[in-house]
């Protein structure tokens, strides 16, 4: 069946190519009109009392997101001609400040103090805007980018909708290099490692195809993380650039079984390679596929994203690539060379003789790497994974300078408590460590004034007929032990007085994110441990196999998580919990090979050593090509990316893609040594073998 379709590719190598060049219309139509959405915390959970709190915000209040406004040096006319002028830009709802309580005619000592005390520090003074939709919408970010142009250097615009928006800039401004930078990087290692100088050109040729149909496909899921739209393109490169290294050796292999009949040599080549790609690819999609199991959605995004890609992959690998191959043929066969990397038998014999010595390096490292990787430091405010010179860190920075404060939140009551309950409530909220004030009603127009004798802009600003809002001012930056003790704190003291009280805004979703993604980082490993160590069982037909090849990979795992750890670098919370996946399902492949070609050798009679010396001697080379692609893909990006979030998981990649490689090649023959007997007897198969 397998050899029939391989037949069927090679006879219609010119119109498979034709058909994949018209797809990639639809699919850069898909990959163009696909959403990108850069606020990570907008994966979180609809459950979460901080995310329905939001949605609330949006329909009571018609707005969802706020920005702070810090001005400097200028005239109280001149701040209110400019807050009309940023009234006017679209999807500002509202912008509160000092003219909202008092004509600017009377002296800012006659404002409650509370309100003084936010609007106010010496020759600085604060707005707030407000936003008719939430932090990360289309319209909140333009606004954001219109609002900049207005205050150019008058003013300095901070908040989260801020940090957003230079996202967004830094990571349009980025992302096409990413892709140019992967792909001449792998370019060279192609080069290096392969025999011709067409090849690498053509693989390169056909992943970019197959990553274009994956981006383009993204259409159905109606938007994609911006994280996920970096990381795709090049996690696809680095993951099934083996597959078409497979197909090509098997076609230069089958050319010799078939001297002059290419498409008969191709056709073997295609089944060869669909048996030991969809078998390998198993494990990859499966440690993508794990992701999906997150509570945190981001992880959802990525996964159904990337396992999509690498099904792509197998896809263009027994289709376009075979089919493009065969039309450059006669190219490839002319920009042939002879290998510049060197035979390595004779390393991989030394490798195998001295075994033991990966055994003491292992045992040594074992402890160090099993305690790094269990405390290393993570972080989860997103501001401290961008540069410290745009904007946003800038209007941040002047925020702490001039008002000594880090952070805001919002406290969201129902209607119904009487104003003594209500001040009794803010009173205690204030003498919580670190509040800085609180500014609602009663702080604008004083607690006395009945509710009909409030003016309307105001009135409309803070309250509605079911809800009640009140700012909280906090000198903690949000993500913080402090931080998140404080919001402890005061939604205990808001649910005292009102079960369904809320305390919401930048910091408690960023609380929420930290609790949610701790439990995330131990259920995604569990699971893709789980789900790969089944698959290597099927596969192998074994329970000790599997139960080594994990062991490996996990260790490598655990040496690059420890790097963090005794280089004392602060890991973004994301990295944390797709490495240990990423790194399992798509470098377990390494192993896997290696582990193959020694089941192979020992079945058909081979002595432990014989086979353990031909598995590694056949194998080291591709997993080598193979870890410096990974390496390659991955590297560039980590060097190249001013966004934390992204080059971190590239750096940690391309770090699991050399630590994994270095692992399978010295210390899984070495293993094999020791549990020869033991995978003889619970292989099946295997247990009549010596």
């Amino acid at each position: 069946m397998v050899i029939k379709f391989g037949k069927w590719v090679a006879k219609h190598k010119i119109f498979i190519i034709i058909a994949a060049v018209l797809l990639l219309i639809p699919a850069t139509i898909g990959y163009i009109s696909t959403r990108i959405n850069y606020d990570v915390l907008s994966y979180l959970p609809k459950s979460l009392e901080t995310v329905s709190g939001q949605d609330t915000m949006v329909d009571e209040f018609g707005m969802g997101a706020f920005s702070m406004i810090v001005v400097e040096d200028m005239d109280n006319k001149d701040v209110v001609a400019l807050k009309e002028k940023l009234k006017k830009v679209n999807h500002v709802e509202k912008i509160l400040w000092y003219d909202d309580a008092l004509d600017i005619s009377v002296p800012k000592e006659m404002l409650p103090d509370d309100l003084q005390e936010a609007l106010f520090n010496g020759n600085a003074t604060m707005m707030i805007a407000l936003f008719d939709n939430t932090t990360s919408s289309d319209d909140t970010m333009e606004a954001v980018s219109q609002m900049r142009k207005i205050v150019q250097k008058q003013a300095y615009i901070s908040g989260m909708s801020g940090v957003v928006t230079d996202i967004k800039n830094l990571a349009l401004e980025e992302m096409p290099v990413y892709v140019v930078v992967a792909s001449v990087l792998s370019l060279i290692v192609l080069l290096i490692t392969m025999e011709s100088v067409v090849s690498p050109l053509i693989f390169l040729a056909t992943i970019g195809i197959s990553i274009v149909f994956n981006l383009g496909s993204n259409l159905f899921l109606g938007e994609i993380s911006y994280i996920t739209q970096a990381l795709a393109a090049v996690l696809q490169l680095a993951v099934t650039m083996d597959y078409s290294i497979f197909l090509l050796e098997s076609y230069e292999a089958n050319k010799l079984r078939y001297p002059g009949d290419n498409k008969r040599a191709m056709a073997h080549a295609i089944a060869n390679t669909f048996k030991s790609v969809s078998s390998s690819s198993v494990t990859t999609i499966a440690g993508f596929i794990a992701l999906c199991f997150m509570t945190f959605k981001l992880g959802t995004n990525i996964g159904v994203v990337m396992s999509k890609g690498v099904v792509i992959g197998v896809v263009a690998c027994v289709t376009i690539l075979p089919a493009m191959i065969l039309t450059f043929d006669k190219a490839i066969e002319k920009t042939s060379h002879k290998a510049l990397i060197p035979s390595l038998d004779n390393v991989s014999h030394f490798i195998v003789k001295h075994h033991w010595a990966a055994l003491i390096v292992f045992a040594i490292l074992l402890a160090p790497a099993a305690y790094g990787n269990s405390n290393y430091e993570i972080y989860y405010n997103l501001d401290t994974s961008l540069p410290k010179d745009i904007p946003s860190a800038k209007a941040n920075e002047q925020l702490k300078e001039n008002f000594d404060m880090s952070s805001i939140h919002m406290i969201l009551l129902q209607d119904g408590l009487t104003a003594k309950e209500k001040n009794e409530m803010l009173s205690k909220v204030k003498k919580v460590d670190g509040v800085k004030w609180v500014l609602g009603l009663d702080s604008i127009v004083g607690p006395n004034l009945p509710d009909s004798l409030i003016p309307d802009k105001i009135k409309t600003m803070l309250k509605t007929d079911n809800y009640e809002l009140q700012f909280v001012c906090s000198d903690y930056a949000s993500a913080t032990d402090e931080s998140n003790a404080q919001i402890h704190s005061i939604d205990k003291i808001v649910k005292s007085y009102q079960k369904k009280g809320m305390v919401i805004g930048e910091a408690p979703l960023m609380k929420d994110l930290s609790d949610v993604t701790n439990v995330d980082l131990e259920n995604v490993n569990i699971i893709s441990i789980a789900a790969i160590f089944i698959i290597i069982l099927i596969t192998f037909k074994s329970i000790s196999i599997p139960i080594i090849l994990v062991s490996v990979i996990e260790f490598a795992i655990a040496c690059n998580m420890a790097v963090p750890y005794y280089t004392h670098t602060s890991l973004p919370f994301v990295a944390s919990i797709v490495i240990g996946t990423i790194q399992l399902g798509a470098t377990v492949d390494y192993a896997i090979l290696m582990t193959s070609r020694y089941q192979k050798e020992r079945m058909n009679g081979k002595k432990k050593m014989e086979a353990i010396r031909i598995a590694h001697e056949t194998s080291m080379q591709s997993i080598i090509t193979s870890g410096l692609s990974f390496f390659a893909a991955t590297i560039g990006i980590a060097i190249y990316s001013n966004i934390d979030m992204i080059s971190a998981i590239c750096t940690l990649l391309a770090r699991g893609a050399v630590i994994s490689t270095v692992a399978v090649i010295f210390i899984l023959p070495a293993m094999f040594m020791i549990f020869d007997k033991l995978i003889c007897k619970t292989t099946l198969k295997m247990g009549h073998l010596e």
